[in-house]
């Protein structure tokens, strides 16, 4: 079989079938090549790093869950180099094509199992959120997406990157599927007030074009606006070096034992990683852990609306150094959801500047399967919203 290999590592008819039935009878799995899969070594979007491994002996925990509920797997999908960007590239086995936007970037680092559901090859795709790895592919790409309450589903087998902030997620094409997911992978029930706020200060990181749709959307909900309290430039400063610093304990020995694995762009994030100290380390986790009790007092009964990302897709062609600044822009957005370990869903609201765009809902923490159907029965006026902010006044 041939196969994409921008977008997948291995794929089947199926790879593996269900072991079980239930809610996600029918549907097909696009899987992360960080979760282990048994048979195969985790590849992690690294050309040379599975040759060192042997293959799984059992499958992650998030992905016998899904095989029992009846879904079957039907590959495992590329990631970015060590899941360690947002772009959707990988250097050695190339950037696959956005199917919402050919001529722009895809979004990262859940990229394969993103545009795997994009095509329609798959109906489920399994991925992670460490920053925003499936808020981002999400808007990119027009597809529905949510980044769990950290902890909350189980992450055995799956291999890590910043632990403080790895979270499961998954993309779909409809708000039913991603539901449907939920249900699997989160039992129980939970309960999120619909009462919406909005940040000013926070949205206006974005470009204006999106500014305008979150503001409208915002007005359409009904949300009141809050103060965070936040010093996002600060903030993230603390995310990246604690995120870095972690990264460096996770991956930094192979890395030094395999110089030139890596291709550039993620090489340098990992080269400034094994410069940051421990005590560098726990002074930002300071700093995080007094943003964390802002953001969560604020939200303790409220749900957040903000802009899924700071601009439209860059296209596939812009300077590294171009796409390295607007990854900083978005990640000021993403990263108070993945400070806070709060559950994050983008919403596909149509396209703005020419390319697809999402807005995104933060609630608080341990209301997942709650804000998946908020977010459903908020979508039409979210896409109205943000439509109509794009007409002249």
């Amino acid at each position: 079989m041939t196969i994409d290999a921008t977008v997948w590592r291995a794929r089947g008819a199926p790879l593996v079938p269900a072991t079980g039935s239930g809610v996600l009878s029918g549907h097909t799995v696009a899987v992360k090549d960080l979760y282990a899969v048994a048979g195969f070594a985790i590849g992690a979007g690294v050309r040379s790093y599975p040759e060192h491994d042997e293959p799984e002996p059992r499958h992650a925990a998030a992905v016998t869950a899904l095989l029992e509920a009846g879904a079957e797997i039907t590959g495992i999908a590329q990631t970015d180099e060590f899941a360690y960007s947002i772009s959707g590239g990988n250097g050695r086995f190339g950037m696959p094509v956005n199917p919402a936007a050919p001529d722009r970037v895809p979004g990262g680092s859940s990229s394969g199992p993103a545009v795997a559901v994009a095509r329609g090859e798959v109906t489920v795709g399994l991925g992670t959120d460490t920053a925003g790895s499936i808020r981002v592919p999400g808007a990119y790409q027009g597809l529905w997406g949510i980044r769990t309450s950290h902890g909350r589903v189980d992450t055995r087998g799956l291999l890590p990157l910043a632990p403080s902030f790895d979270t499961v997620g998954w993309l779909t094409r409809d708000a039913q599927t991603l539901a449907a997911v939920a249900e699997c992978l989160i039992p129980g029930t939970d309960s999120v007030p619909d009462r919406f706020v909005i940040e000013p200060y926070v949205c206006a990181v974005a470009e204006p074009g999106i500014v305008a749709a979150a503001r409208s959307a915002g007005l359409a909900l009904g949300a009141e606006p809050v103060d965070l309290g936040a010093d996002l430039d600060t903030w993230y400063e603390a995310f990246r070096t604690v995120q870095a610093f972690e990264a460096w304990a996770q991956h930094g020995p192979w890395i030094s034992a395999h110089p030139g694995a890596l291709e550039a762009e993620v090489a340098g994030r990992f080269a400034y990683a094994a410069t940051v100290r421990e005590a560098a380390a726990t002074a930002a986790r300071s700093v995080l852990a007094d943003a964390a009790a802002q953001i969560r007092e604020v939200l303790a009964r409220r749900v957040l609306v903000l802009p899924s990302t700071a601009a439209p897709p860059p296209h596939r062609a812009i300077a590294v150094a171009d796409r390295e600044a607007a990854r900083a822009h978005t990640l000021r957005l993403t990263c108070l959801a993945s400070i806070a370990g709060l559950p994050a869903v983008t919403v596909p609201v149509g396209r703005i500047g020419g390319a697809p765009a999402g807005l995104c809902l933060v609630g608080p923490r341990g209301t997942d399967r709650s804000l998946i159907r908020l977010a459903s029965s908020s979508a039409a006026v979210l896409a109205e919203a943000t439509q109509s902010s794009k007409e002249p006044s």
